[in-house]
């Protein structure tokens, strides 16, 4: 292999693996995709198979049990090498692929073999879409087109999986930033309660202006020597004259130039700058200004404050304070750069479920209106196979749709804001009932509601938590049995422990942590197995709203089979607490 091949075929596996495609389930869209494939060939066998660095992964087949195998070995390596959309109707016969071990008998007894590659939007080709049989065949032009439909639909359905990967490490970073920003609150909080205690207990007179040269501000000490508090009201020609400020020489007025507060705030800072307070009913006192101008986060000036010490005061209270002055004006421009990041990222992130919602939500509904209007128009002209067909694209197109709605919901489930009040879950629950309803009745599910309480929380968000959970049970019922699905609560700790259990399918031992993951199922391969599959998202959005609501979630199992899924609901804070 030539370095120009060697560093193609690196870009080639580096896109490969960006998909997080290899040994992880296809999906019920993949696995619709191979079987439609399967039906447009006339053939029984289909695969789709990712051509790794050694070895082939078939990352789902229909017609026969997919395996991993040596990738020197593979008929989908020749194809790639060939090049564009691969149609052999008798591999026996073609030099190309008689001594492979898929034709020989080796492996298999292939004689007809079709590949439409699959390529990534940047040119990369990932693996093929391929049908197959062991006796020989022929495709039609439409056929080859139809099949390389299908190959750019499956390149598409990798490309919204790396997208909801990419969504999830956005969603991460927001809330590793939201729990940074909740940090520098806390510290802007203590250091701030720091300040104000400290300036109210020194002895050093503390003044402060704004932008415009009023004084905004005086601690206990300045307002001890002046005998007068902050008057922003006074202009700055008037401030010697209101607060009694002299020259040292305690005589002479100080002029508007030479007052050590507008001199900070003009010039930037003043240090040692020695005048008299001498209110008319108060002892003159002779102090040492020093003082600087503030400025904001883009720079643009903000005030100024100074401090005023007797001049027989050690200096070192003036230091300390300008120490302290210094790294309070250094932190808010921290925070206000982490508060302006924070707010990009969560207007990045709603941009984001806004897109979803429209731009792929709309195209999905037009997708699924033409295949009603074709039922309803033409479902009288199309013999059973194509009628087939028809029923499967409609099925994918709704199950996709119930995909995107549910990541949608799980966006929105972190980025709304929670607004927590005193609600009644057993309220809750009737309103879950009616919603569920129809879906309860062809269940043929029994759901009981037993002594829950009032909690503290978002009674929107609480809704869809409990309703996805009742929903969660319906959809893995067992269908041997009559589906009893019941809402118990108790004490536990500082809050509520909620339950919500059901004597369904149940969730095994080994899964019960990852499930409540992003796209994470009970049962990964009951799918292949003919199963009612959901689409991994529901226990991630009720892991979320518990987890904003300051409690954990966790699932059991149900005596006699079944699950149980539990969560906890704190009490509020007694500062959120209101009495009548």
């Amino acid at each position: 292999m030539t370095q120009v091949a060697a560093r193609a075929e690196e870009r080639r596996l580096a896109a490969l693996h960006e998909y997080g495609l290899l040994d992880t389930p296809a999906g019920p869209e993949l696995e619709a995709v191979i079987r439609v494939a399967a039906a447009i060939a006339g053939v029984p066998t289909a695969t789709l198979n990712l051509l790794d660095a050694e070895r082939q992964c078939q990352l789902t087949t229909v017609g026969f049990d997919g395996a991993d195998s040596p990738r020197r070995e593979s008929m989908c390596e020749i194809g790639v090498a060939i090049g564009g959309f691969v149609n052999v109707p008798d591999a026996a016969v073609d030099g190309r692929f008689a001594r492979n071990p898929w034709v020989t008998g080796l492996r298999g007894h292939i004689r007809f073999y079709a590949a439409a590659p699959l390529v990534s939007p940047r040119g990369h080709t990932l693996g093929t879409l391929c049908v197959f049989d062991e006796v020989p065949h022929q495709l039609s032009a439409d056929q080859v087109g139809r099949l390389t439909d299908l190959a750019a639909v499956v390149i598409a359905l990798f490309e919204r999986r790396r997208q909801a990967r990419h969504q999830q490490q956005l969603r991460e970073q927001a809330e590793s930033a939201r729990r940074e920003l909740d940090t520098a609150h806390r510290e802007l909080a203590t250091r701030t309660q720091f300040l104000d205690a400290v300036l109210d207990s020194i002895d050093v007179a503390v003044v402060a202006a704004d932008a415009g040269g009023r004084v905004t501000m005086l601690n206990r000490a300045a307002r001890s020597r002046h005998g007068l508090d902050a008057d922003v009201h006074v202009p700055p020609s008037e401030v010697a004259r209101y607060y009694h400020l002299y020259e040292a020489d305690g005589i002479t007025p100080l002029t508007e130039a030479r007052l050590p507060l507008l001199r900070a705030l003009r010039d930037g800072a003043v240090n040692g700058a020695e005048m008299v307070i001498a209110p008319p009913d108060r002892p003159a006192t002779v102090v040492l200004a020093s003082g600087r101008a503030l400025a904001g986060p883009d720079g643009t000036p903000a005030g100024a404050v100074l401090a005023m010490t007797d001049v027989t005061r050690a200096r070192a209270d003036q230091r300390q304070l300008l120490r302290l002055n210094s790294d309070l004006v250094l932190r808010t421009a921290q925070l206000d750069a982490t508060v302006a990041e924070l707010e990009r990222s969560n207007g990045e992130l709603r941009s984001l479920a806004a897109v979803a919602s429209h731009d792929l939500l709309a195209p999905l509904s037009v997708i699924a209106a033409y295949l009603e209007e074709l039922h309803g128009e033409y479902a009288e002209q199309l013999d059973e196979r194509a009628q087939r067909w028809l029923v499967v694209m409609r099925n994918a197109t709704g199950r996709m749709r119930e995909l995107m709605q549910s990541v949608l919901a799980y966006a929105q489930a972190g980025s709304a804001k929670l607004r927590a009040e005193p609600t009644e879950l057993d309220h809750i629950m009737n309103q879950v009932a009616e919603d569920l309803r129809a879906r309860l009745t062809a269940a043929g599910a029994e759901l009981s509601v037993s002594g829950l309480p009032i909690v503290y929380g978002d009674p929107v968000a609480l809704r869809q938590l409990l309703q996805n959970l009742v929903d969660n049970a319906v959809t893995f019922a067992r269908p041997d049995h009559p589906l009893r699905i019941s809402c118990t609560a108790e004490r536990g700790g500082d809050g509520w422990v909620i339950a919500v259990a059901d004597n369904g399918r149940g969730i095994p031992a080994a899964r019960r942590t990852e499930v409540f993951a992003m796209f994470a199922r009970s049962y990964p391969d009951s799918a292949r197995e003919g199963a009612v599959q959901g689409h991994g998202i529901g226990l991630a959005t009720c892991e979320r709203i518990v987890s904003r609501h300051g409690g954990v979630i966790w699932a059991d199992d149900t005596p006699g089979g079944g699950t149980t899924i539990r969560f906890t609901l704190p009490d509020p804070a007694p500062d959120r607490v209101t009495t009548s």
